[in-house]
């Protein structure tokens, strides 16, 4: 009986050596990763010079990284030297692997914004919020506003933000500063659409602000809308039409 307990205390001694021993390796091994990944960072940085990227994750492609910028999602080798811009497919699942960070990042852009820089349109019970840059002269914008009680119907929460195409200075830049500076937001921007005259008044405002997100994002016409889930959809969609978008997700 002493010899049979004396292998087990044996055995179990091996065993603990064993586990330790392969602990150690793991721990070495995941320590030079870390060290080879901020070896890497460091040279993305300094490739990507006065650009500050959001983050910098490696990628299932041994040697290429994820770097994101704002909304902005490209790959770039390890060194620094080569960068990357377009889908990147799992070709097993079927499925991109950059379109869920792009919209993660879009989201998180968006997400700067207060609400208290937003023109909010909220429906009784809300099931869907988007956020659609608009401009006061735009006529798709005014035919998108013009059915504004159909989309709260939907149950879609309208957050407007500014996007006057014809630039800073412009009659469409003044409208839209005059609309912010008004005591019912809402109210003047329902006019504006409409055509009616404003008080013209200036302030403290965020449409530069919301010019600068536009400009991120790359959109160039308007309605630009920016769903939920990060998508984004130029142009104007009716209200029936986008509360099925609301609905459907790919990811």
């Amino acid at each position: 009986m002493s010899g049979r307990f004396f292998i087990l205390i044996r055995k179990t001694y091996v065993n603990s050596i064993k586990t330790v021993i392969f602990i150690s390796l793991v721990s070495l091994a995941t320590t030079a990763a870390l060290a080879d990944r901020a070896v890497d960072e460091a040279a993305i940085r300094k490739a990507l010079g006065s650009v500050e990227p959001d983050t910098i994750a490696p990628v299932p492609i041994a040697g290429l990284y994820e770097v994101v910028v704002g909304p902005r999602v490209v790959y770039m080798s390890a060194d620094g030297h080569y960068m990357l811009q377009g889908e990147l497919i799992d070709v097993q699942s079927r499925k991109s692997l950059t379109e869920p960070r792009r919209r993660e990042a879009i989201r998180a852009l968006l997400d700067t914004v207060s609400e208290d820089d937003m023109i909010i349109f909220k429906p009784e019970k809300v099931k869907h919020v988007v956020t659609v840059f608009t401009d006061i002269d735009c006529g798709y914008c005014r035919k998108l506003h013009s059915q504004i009680d159909q989309y709260l119907a939907e149950g879609i929460e309208i957050r407007y933000m500014m996007f006057p195409r014809a630039g800073v200075g412009s009659d469409s830049y003044k409208k839209a500063v005059a609309v912010f500076c008004s005591e019912d937001r809402n109210a003047a921007l329902t006019d504006a659409k409409n055509g009616k005259a404003l008080d013209m008044k200036t302030c403290d405002n965020p449409v530069d602000k919301h010019m600068e997100l536009v400009r991120q994002l790359g959109a160039r016409g308007t309605p630009f809308i920016v769903l939920e889930d990060g998508r984004t959809q130029p142009g104007y969609v009716s209200p029936k039409q986008l509360a099925r978008l609301l609905d459907q997700t790919d990811y």
